[in-house]
């Protein structure tokens, strides 16, 4: 039951990681790598930036020309800011269609091999224990806990061992966030008093040389 002990373990690490670090960051990183490796898209998405400043460059141009006394001229760059602007439109709308049927997809996956994959393992192995507790080392009513729902009496149910492993986890990631936090705050604070004692040192110094000028004068 090792192995088990591990993979409950590793999937709610998994789960942790995944709400901590967001969804939507989890999906803008697996849509950059699936730019790289795919030119179509990747061509796509770069060329956004010059569809745009081709319509822009038109729609200053257009602007620019009289419609009155170059008609023909402005007329030609209508249609031409026209027609960029329908390509624009239609490839935006396109990639962003894409777009978001790639992040559905990327969210069904994710759910699937962690939630879900913690679901199917927690029913299959539910009337399986992890592994036993010595006999009388808890009370009864604790024996009962620890096997809920369905494994045997006097064992750790599966159930209670994720829930465990995702409590100690959490636990830690706390304490890891806190740490980090103190020691960026510890840092800054060095970084304040730093600047204020060269700030008190350089006051010193010109009231000193300032005081000296004085007696030189005098």
């Amino acid at each position: 039951m090792a192995s088990l002990l591990v993979i409950v373990f590793l999937l709610q690490l998994l789960i942790h990681l995944i709400n901590t670090l967001g969804a939507p960051a989890i999906n803008n990183l697996l849509w950059a790598i699936y730019r790289k490796i795919s030119p179509a898209i990747n061509a796509s998405v770069t060329s956004l930036p010059k569809l745009r400043a081709e319509v822009f460059r038109l729609s200053q141009e257009m602007n620019s020309t009289s419609s009155q006394d170059e008609f023909a001229k402005w007329a030609k760059l209508r249609r031409q800011h026209d027609k960029a602007v329908a390509h624009y439109d239609e490839q935006a709308s396109s990639l962003k269609e894409f777009k978001n049927t790639f992040d559905k997809g990327v969210s069904v996956i994710r759910w699937i091999g962690t939630n879900g994959m913690r679901t199917i393992v927690q029913f299959w192995y539910a009337k399986r224990p992890l592994f036993w507790i010595p006999r009388g080392w808890v009370p009864w009513y604790i024996e009962w806990l620890l096997a809920f729902p369905r494994a045997p009496r006097g064992s750790v149910s599966i159930q209670i061992w994720g829930t465990a492993c995702a409590t100690v986890i959490q636990f830690i990631g706390a304490a890891v966030v806190a740490t980090w936090v103190l020691r960026q705050s510890r840092r800054q604070e060095g970084t304040k008093k730093e600047k204020v004692s060269v700030g008190s040192d350089g006051s010193a110094g010109s009231v000193g040389s300032g005081s000296r000028e004085g007696k030189k004068e005098l």
